[in-house]
């Protein structure tokens, strides 16, 4: 008997339909379907999810001469069975991931434009006709830069204070409700459209926003217009990231329900290392950071060190490219 047969013959003596295994799965029907009709195979992680499913071995649903069920041994008292979502309870959190969109994209507009009054007042208080002090300039660009940084943490903390009982979702594996699937999916489709012409926005006004600070080089331009010109290029670039956050807060809430993307079992069992990678990372950011601006031969002006911040966001991708590859060479 071949795979297609045994999957066919469990599920139905299971009784559940084509739609219900695929639930149970986390996949289509339509995967269910070519599977059954030997048109496609399963990969080795459906194997094992089937072989749990079912309650059979893995060599059972793999080596056509086993014509007989072999049943797996019980499963230990020690390991619970997995956490169920809910319909409602997937409903209630992608509602929340919808309403937080919004909040989330302004904190990081708010974060990445916080320095931009700092060197706007530092710049102009090297010029005698703004009559601005460099102390002045110094203290209400600092003042504004913070205000603008805690409301974007409050903004972020208030956000992930309300979805803190669906922490699960990406931390450990789960099963969903019959239907849940189907339906995360559906709103993926419908969402589709949208989360393209975010990403595209965001992508071209990131591309952009490096156009002011050229146009001022190549016009020679005082050191006022070159501030103001790398000012503008963090607001075009905030309101290409806030493009991105908000278009991803909706698209992983319901990759997380789905378990894909980032969020696979194999993903989850490795957070734990890109958590600590992340951690250590930003720490040394920090540390440098603090001991250019403050250290012995730093001048003690923040102001002329954000750019360290800009350098290291930019190589945090590629660390973590880095981290990934090396995962991937691992397995």
């Amino acid at each position: 008997m071949i795979l297609a047969d045994k999957i066919m013959t469990l599920r139905k003596k299971a009784g559940w339909s084509q739609e219900e295994l695929a639930a149970r799965l986390n996949i289509s029907r339509q995967s269910v379907s070519k599977w059954e009709g030997a048109q496609s195979i399963p990969d080795m992680d459906k194997v094992v999810q089937m072989s749990r499913l079912f309650g059979v071995t893995t060599d059972f649903l793999l080596k056509d001469e086993l014509e007989i069920e072999e049943h797996t041994q019980s499963e230990p008292m020690d390991e619970p069975p997995l956490r169920r979502v809910t319909m409602e309870e997937a409903s209630a959190y992608l509602a929340l991931r919808r309403a937080a969109a919004p909040k989330m994209a302004l904190a990081t507009f708010l974060c990445i434009i916080s320095p931009v009054a700092l060197l706007m007042l530092a710049a102009m208080s090297e010029v005698s006709r703004f009559g601005i002090s460099e102390n002045a300039a110094s203290g209400i660009g600092l003042c504004g830069l913070l205000v603008l940084v805690a409301i974007g943490v409050a903004l972020f903390l208030t956000c992930s204070a309300k979805v803190r009982d669906f922490a699960f979702l990406e931390e450990e594996p789960f099963e969903t409700e019959y239907g849940v699937s189907g339906m995360v999916k559906e709103r993926m489709q419908d969402f589709a459209g949208t989360y393209s012409w975010l990403n595209i926005t965001g992508t071209v006004l990131c591309i952009l926003s490096a156009v002011p600070l050229f146009v001022a080089m190549g016009l020679l331009a005082d050191d006022v217009i070159y501030v103001a010109a790398v000012s503008l290029l963090l607001m075009i670039a905030s309101i290409g990231c806030a493009a991105f956050v908000y278009g991803g807060t909706i698209q992983s809430a319901m990759d997380r329900l789905l378990e894909e993307g980032d969020y696979t079992r194999q993903q989850k069992s490795r957070r734990s290392i890109k958590g600590a990678v992340s951690t250590v990372y930003w720490l040394l950011v920090t540390a440098i950071f603090m001991w250019y601006t403050f250290g012995p031969s730093g001048n003690g002006q923040a102001r002329y060190s954000w750019f360290i911040w800009a350098i290291a966001g930019v190589l945090y991708a590629a660390v973590m490219a880095i981290v990934r590859l090396l995962e991937g060479r691992k397995r």
